[in-house]
């Protein structure tokens, strides 16, 4: 393949899975402007990594991959935690019709939880991945995926209580 047709591959793998790893970002980051950000980080390592890529139907579990850890290295920053969300950040998908009063709840308690559990939360829940495929993402056990969601859904029912969860999150 040349290099002019692995960049249109490329290009046409960008096009279908921006809405996607975007979507995954904001839920991580809780702001536009750093999901945007982290996106087309997670996408520029990609493209590093694009003639290697053999099989395209992985490639989108890959960028997932890669804008996760490179989330979680953003997290370990010590001026990371000095960051705020913004109040009037919304949340996309609810996987039911959103009631528009719920956005700012839910954004908040997503991001009072630890790095970690929120990955988990936006990973099985938002992106809807198995276990196996949150695990795989976040390179931790199953095991690790259970307890770590378990955790995050009680610490959101705490703060928001059921009817803002998604379907699939509750009880």
């Amino acid at each position: 393949m040349t290099r002019h047709e692995q960049d249109a591959d490329f290009a046409d793998f960008v096009h279908a899975s921006w809405p996607g790893l975007y979507r995954t970002a904001h839920l991580l980051l809780g702001d536009h402007g750093l999901a945007e950000d982290l996106t087309q980080t997670a996408l520029a390592k990609t493209y590093v990594a694009w003639a290697r890529v053999r099989e395209r139907d992985a490639a989108y579990a890959y960028a997932r991959t890669t804008l996760v850890n490179t989330a979680t290295s953003w997290f370990r920053r010590r001026s990371w935690r000095n960051e705020l969300p913004r109040e009037d950040a919304g949340l996309d998908v609810l996987g039911r019709h959103p009631d528009p009063s719920d956005r700012p709840a839910v954004m908040d308690a997503l991001a009072a939880l630890p790095p970690r559990q929120r990955a988990v939360v936006v990973l099985r829940f938002y992106d809807d991945l198995s276990v196996a495929q949150t695990a795989d993402a976040l390179g931790c056990s199953p095991g690790t995926v259970k307890s770590q969601t378990s955790v995050a859904l009680a610490r959101l029912r705490e703060l928001i209580g059921d009817q803002s969860l998604p379907n699939g999150a509750r009880s």
